[in-house]
Protein backbone atom coordinates (compact mmCIF):
# COMPACT_ATOMS: atom_id res chain seq x y z
CA UNK A 1 0.00 0.00 0.00
CA UNK A 2 0.95 3.74 -1.07
CA UNK A 3 0.92 7.20 -0.77
CA UNK A 4 2.79 10.07 -2.30
CA UNK A 5 5.00 12.20 0.11
CA UNK A 6 2.07 15.13 -0.35
CA UNK A 7 -0.76 13.03 0.77
CA UNK A 8 0.35 12.07 3.67
CA UNK A 9 1.93 15.51 4.14
CA UNK A 10 -2.07 16.29 4.38
CA UNK A 11 -3.74 14.23 5.55
CA UNK A 12 -1.39 12.19 7.81
CA UNK A 13 -0.30 8.40 7.64
CA UNK A 14 -2.81 5.50 8.48
CA UNK A 15 -0.83 3.64 11.27
CA UNK A 16 -3.46 0.29 11.55
CA UNK A 17 -6.04 -1.28 9.03
CA UNK A 18 -9.26 0.32 10.39
CA UNK A 19 -7.69 4.07 9.68
CA UNK A 20 -8.79 3.03 6.54
CA UNK A 21 -12.00 4.58 6.78
CA UNK A 22 -10.70 8.10 7.39
CA UNK A 23 -8.29 7.87 4.35
CA UNK A 24 -9.02 8.85 0.59
CA UNK A 25 -8.53 5.45 -1.11
CA UNK A 26 -8.22 4.38 -5.29
CA UNK A 27 -10.47 1.88 -5.47
CA UNK A 28 -10.04 -0.86 -8.03
CA UNK A 29 -13.49 -2.78 -9.96
CA UNK A 30 -11.91 -6.55 -11.12
CA UNK A 31 -13.02 -8.08 -14.24
CA UNK A 32 -15.76 -9.53 -12.75
CA UNK A 33 -17.56 -6.25 -11.51
CA UNK A 34 -16.36 -6.73 -7.72
CA UNK A 35 -14.71 -4.38 -5.94
CA UNK A 36 -10.73 -5.15 -4.80
CA UNK A 37 -10.91 -5.76 -1.10
CA UNK A 38 -7.36 -4.91 0.54
CA UNK A 39 -6.21 -7.57 3.15
CA UNK A 40 -4.28 -6.74 5.84
CA UNK A 41 -2.41 -9.38 7.83
CA UNK A 42 -0.09 -9.17 11.07
CA UNK A 43 1.21 -11.81 13.61
CA UNK A 44 -2.06 -13.82 12.88
CA UNK A 45 -4.48 -11.13 12.88
CA UNK A 46 -6.47 -10.50 9.04
CA UNK A 47 -8.06 -7.71 7.97
CA UNK A 48 -10.03 -7.60 4.78
CA UNK A 49 -11.09 -3.65 4.06
CA UNK A 50 -13.79 -2.60 1.80
CA UNK A 51 -12.05 0.76 1.60
CA UNK A 52 -13.62 3.86 0.35
CA UNK A 53 -12.36 7.08 -1.64
CA UNK A 54 -13.20 9.47 -4.51
CA UNK A 55 -12.54 7.24 -7.72
CA UNK A 56 -12.69 3.66 -8.43
CA UNK A 57 -10.34 2.54 -11.74
CA UNK A 58 -9.88 -0.64 -13.72
CA UNK A 59 -6.84 0.08 -14.64
CA UNK A 60 -3.39 0.09 -12.64
CA UNK A 61 -1.55 2.51 -14.16
CA UNK A 62 -4.73 4.77 -13.98
CA UNK A 63 -4.32 4.14 -10.25
CA UNK A 64 -0.99 4.96 -9.75
CA UNK A 65 -1.09 7.79 -11.65
CA UNK A 66 -3.87 9.00 -9.41
CA UNK A 67 -1.81 8.04 -6.26
CA UNK A 68 1.59 10.04 -7.48
CA UNK A 69 -1.22 13.17 -8.25
CA UNK A 70 -2.17 12.52 -4.03
CA UNK A 71 -5.93 11.82 -4.87
CA UNK A 72 -5.33 9.01 -2.31
CA UNK A 73 -3.58 6.04 -1.20
CA UNK A 74 -3.52 3.36 -3.79
CA UNK A 75 -2.79 -0.93 -3.03
CA UNK A 76 -0.34 -2.35 -5.78
CA UNK A 77 1.93 -4.97 -6.63
CA UNK A 78 5.34 -4.00 -5.48
CA UNK A 79 6.77 -4.22 -9.00
CA UNK A 80 4.83 -2.22 -10.77
CA UNK A 81 5.67 1.35 -8.21
CA UNK A 82 8.98 -0.21 -7.32
CA UNK A 83 11.16 2.74 -9.33
CA UNK A 84 8.43 5.04 -7.42
CA UNK A 85 9.66 4.05 -4.33
CA UNK A 86 13.62 4.33 -5.30
CA UNK A 87 12.86 7.82 -6.99
CA UNK A 88 10.94 8.83 -3.82
CA UNK A 89 7.95 9.82 -5.43
CA UNK A 90 5.71 6.89 -3.43
CA UNK A 91 5.88 6.04 0.45
CA UNK A 92 4.77 2.27 1.61
CA UNK A 93 2.31 2.71 4.19
CA UNK A 94 1.05 0.14 6.74
CA UNK A 95 4.25 -1.44 5.75
CA UNK A 96 4.04 -3.96 8.74
CA UNK A 97 0.53 -4.92 7.62
CA UNK A 98 1.13 -5.82 4.22
CA UNK A 99 1.00 -9.44 3.48
CA UNK A 100 3.72 -11.15 1.31
CA UNK A 101 2.30 -12.58 -1.71
CA UNK A 102 2.22 -16.35 -2.14
CA UNK A 103 4.37 -18.52 -4.86
CA UNK A 104 3.59 -17.73 -8.22
CA UNK A 105 1.51 -21.43 -9.47
CA UNK A 106 0.95 -22.55 -12.81
CA UNK A 107 -1.88 -24.91 -13.15
CA UNK A 108 -2.38 -26.97 -15.90
CA UNK A 109 -4.05 -30.29 -17.37
CA UNK A 110 -2.41 -33.91 -16.81
CA UNK A 111 -3.31 -35.11 -20.51
CA UNK A 112 -0.91 -36.95 -22.11
CA UNK A 113 -0.43 -35.62 -25.07
CA UNK A 114 0.49 -31.87 -24.96
CA UNK A 115 1.08 -29.50 -27.48
CA UNK A 116 4.95 -28.36 -28.42
CA UNK A 117 4.21 -25.02 -26.84
CA UNK A 118 2.92 -26.40 -23.92
CA UNK A 119 5.61 -28.50 -23.06
CA UNK A 120 7.83 -25.48 -23.84
CA UNK A 121 6.28 -23.17 -21.79
CA UNK A 122 5.78 -25.50 -18.45
CA UNK A 123 9.73 -26.49 -18.88
CA UNK A 124 10.73 -22.74 -18.95
CA UNK A 125 8.02 -21.87 -16.12
CA UNK A 126 10.35 -24.50 -13.93
CA UNK A 127 13.60 -23.06 -15.57
CA UNK A 128 12.85 -19.60 -14.53
CA UNK A 129 11.47 -20.86 -10.57
CA UNK A 130 14.83 -22.80 -9.78
CA UNK A 131 16.66 -19.59 -11.20
CA UNK A 132 14.99 -17.46 -8.55
CA UNK A 133 15.79 -20.25 -5.77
Amino acid sequence: MVASPAYLKKHGRPRVPSDLFRHRCIRVRLPNGSLFRWEFRKRGQTALIDVTGPLTLDEASLSRIAVLEGVGLGFFMEPDVRGDFEAGRLVRVLEDWTPELARLCLYYPGRRNSSAAHTAFVALAHEVAAARK
